[in-house]
């Protein structure tokens, strides 16, 4: 009979959001694999806990080689219990992998439902939450950042991101050179802890903001694409959304005909923006060049 693998939620800041569940699981589980197991201790000991079970760590550091490990002891009938520092295992978080393994082996997989950062960040932001996806974080290279967030210029939904508060100010100022320095957005830090705050406004403001040295955990939403009618679109943005699937591997024809079933346009037009495009960057012939 195999065990069950148990997905629990951790205080993103404050101790007493802690699921009720989450102290039975702590003091049942056979095996507790933690992101970090001094986090681990301190709260247990906030919780008044005294696990029975062994615990291991499992970090970015040693998931790969440790999920085997815990799966032979889920398919063996063990109750393994995964935590990570805050928040939800798996959700940018060590979890994946140990969760497709068990499956991969027909093992329960159940969850206690605790904080999550990216629907606190949400339902705070004062942006519209009804459509939204989580990116995560953006890359930590510039050119490599750029490209990805170029590839959800046009998203309409909401998007939240995660990221280091080192590098807030520069993810923030490709976000306005990418998404336009006016869409509006939020930066929230240290949810639910003492010095909680929750800057809101147009992206350039907040780059301008961030400029000036943030410290916390953080997380961003920012507001979904505006809607914008065919007419609307000059030449310019339809080669840029051209560029934007052809960055992302499409093919050029591809890209312009998605574009243009995108937007209900003759494929001609998306074609001719593109091809003028091409030809303006063309370099002028330098006097006496000849042609042949």
């Amino acid at each position: 009979m195999t065990g069950t693998l148990v997905l629990a939620g951790t205080p993103i800041g404050e101790i007493a959001d802690a699921p009720p569940r989450l102290a039975a699981e702590l003091a049942a589980a056979d095996v507790i694999a933690a992101e970090d197991t001094r986090r681990l201790r301190r709260l247990t000991q906030a919780l008044e806990v005294q696990p029975s079970g062994r615990i291991v760590s499992y970090f970015e550091g040693n998931e790969a080689a440790r999920t085997p490990e815990l799966a032979e002891a889920l398919a063996g009938g063990a109750r393994v219990l995964l935590v990570t520092d805050a928040g939800m295992p798996s959700v940018s978080d060590p979890g994946y992998r140990l969760v497709a393994a068990a499956v991969e082996r027909g093992v329960k997989v159940t969850a206690v439902p605790g904080p999550s950062a990216v629907l606190t960040a949400l339902a705070v932001s004062g942006l519209p939450v009804d459509r939204f996806c989580f990116e995560g974080f953006p890359p930590r290279k510039t050119g490599e950042r750029l490209s990805r967030l170029r590839e959800v210029a046009d998203e309409r939904r909401t998007l939240v991101y995660f990221e280091a508060p080192h590098r807030l100010d520069d993810t923030l100022a490709a976000m306005a050179e990418v998404f336009g320095a006016e869409r509006r957005a939020a930066v929230c830090r240290e949810l639910t802890k003492t010095y909680e705050e929750v800057k809101r406004g147009p992206l350039g403001e907040l780059a301008q903001w961030a400029a000036e040295g943030v410290r916390g955990e953080i997380t961003i939403v920012v507001e979904g694409a505006p809607e914008a009618g065919p007419q609307e679109l000059g030449p310019e943005e339809l080669v840029r959304r051209v560029r934007v699937r052809e960055e992302a591997g499409e093919r050029r024809k591809e890209a312009i005909a998605a574009v243009a079933a995108e937007l209900g346009l003759p494929k001609r037009q998306v074609f001719d923006a593109v091809v003028a495009a091409k030809n303006a960057a063309r370099p002028e012939p330098t006097h006496g060049q000849v042609n042949g």
